[in-house]
């Protein structure tokens, strides 16, 4: 039975700044990956060894689902720690730092590259190219942790960022329930019907203007959708300044001059950004996939509307490794292994109403019963994952400059855009 730690917590952004840097820097001597994993043999080492995985609140549902799947059909036993959101981050730096890093531990997509390039994940290429499936896998996830050509994370859990509306309010407005929102301005347009019902404590849509996070995750796939990048290649350049970008802003400027933003929305930090709507008290919003299966009433799924039209989504969620002090290499491979298979794509995340990370098992007997779950995997294949060694500190920091931008770009004039994406920039490139 997997031994759970922590509390749940909803999406939110990781508030850690320049300490943690230090940290791993100290630790891993900068100098990339260098640790490799031992000669494990295929399918790894089923032998009633204990592993210790480490993973963050967000996702505990999902990881003690497939922990106990998996530890119910292994001689292995997985004994689970689950960290509160806010501290991980420190967690995993220190534990680095000081050699005592769990046999797996899991990392917010988008800290992958950092903690790769730092050495703190064991070098699994060799077993990655080994499945006959490897090509299915998520290439968002698998490139967030590949340095230099060597891979060193599986996807663990796919979040991803969708349309999300609630059918009853539509219906309400005057909307057809069982169509989505073609474009960015389609989006808008609905959510300032449903404010004009005048319902008590109802609004039109929510988001959340004081989390970075929160915010990368569900605005970025409206520049994606149109076509259009937010960083360079190299992770080292903004592009949150282009027209599209703008017209995003303007948007959701308009949204909040009209009061169809749930209010709370100003001040929201990422704990309670998705309350909102899963009380049924906002109309649409764009919304965790992973909450699909507690949302308490009937909802219409659809990929995330660029200004243009298109849909895209944010491939966020955790992905997963060995870490470089687990001496239980071929044990932790074995989990891996498992953890990508149909058993456990299908039979643990699929069953719960969670998106697989493999393309070719997108479509099976439990999606097959819920369109939307179809839907969502099939925009899992199309979405992105941006990649940046100094994200953290661009985007989810509580003061970082890209939440800067959006409060002036929506609360403000707008004026400071420009400005606003140098100094994302200039924090990217550091």
């Amino acid at each position: 039975m997997a031994r759970i730690k922590g509390h749940f917590a909803r999406f939110t952004a990781t508030a850690v700044a320049g300490a943690l840097a230090l940290t791993l820097a100290a630790c891993a001597g900068g100098g990339g990956s260098t640790t490799t994993s031992a000669d494990i043999p295929a399918g790894g080492t089923d032998d009633g060894s204990t592993l210790t995985l480490w993973t963050r609140a967000p996702l505990e549902k999902q990881a003690k689902l497939l922990v106990e799947a998996y530890n119910a059909s292994h001689e292995n036993q997985v004994d689970l720690t689950v960290v509160p959101n806010d501290d991980y981050v420190a967690k995993v730096g220190a534990a680095a730092g000081a050699g005592g890093l769990p046999d797996l531990f899991a990392a917010d997509i988008v800290y992958a590259p950092n903690w790769a390039s730092q050495g703190l994940f064991q070098d699994i290429t060799a077993q990655i190219d080994g499945l006959d499936y490897k090509d299915t896998l998520n290439a968002g996830h698998l490139a967030a942790g590949t340095v230099d050509g060597k891979e060193h994370v599986l996807p663990f859990v796919l979040d991803l960022s969708m349309l999300f509306w609630n059918k009853e309010l539509f219906e309400e407005a005057g909307l057809d329930p069982e169509k989505a929102p073609a474009n960015l301005q389609e989006f808008a347009d609905a959510a300032k019907a449903i404010q004009a019902l005048n319902k008590p404590d109802t609004y039109g849509t929510a988001t959340g203007l004081n989390c970075g996070g929160c915010l990368v995750f569900t605005w970025f796939p409206s520049v994606w959708a149109d076509g259009e990048e937010v960083l360079s290649e190299d992770g080292a350049e903004s592009l949150l300044a282009s027209d599209t970008a703008k017209e995003v802003y303007s948007t959701w400027k308009d949204l909040y001059d009209s009061g169809a933003v749930l209010p709370s929305s100003v001040d929201e930090a990422g704990p309670t950004w998705t309350a909102g709507f899963t009380e049924g008290k906002v109309g649409l919003q764009f919304y965790p996939a992973t909450l699909l299966s507690s949302t308490p009433f009937e909802a219409g799924v659809s990929g995330i509307p660029g200004p243009e039209g298109g849909q895209s989504t944010f491939v966020g969620g955790d992905g997963i490794g060995i870490s470089k002090d687990s001496e239980k290499s071929a044990q932790a491979w074995n989990f891996l292994e498992w953890l990508t298979s149909e058993d456990a794509q299908v039979e643990v995340l699929a069953k719960n109403g969670d998106a697989v990370s493999r393309s070719d098992l997108a479509s099976n007997e439990y999606s097959d019963a819920d369109p939307r779950l179809v839907t969502i995997n099939e925009v899992a294949a199309e979405g992105k994952t941006p990649l940046a060694l100094n994200f953290q500190q661009a985007f989810n920091a509580p003061s970082s400059p890209w939440l800067t931008l959006v409060r002036d770009a929506v609360l403000n004039d707008g004026a400071k855009i420009d400005a606003d994406n140098d100094e994302i920039t200039s924090v990217l490139s550091q």
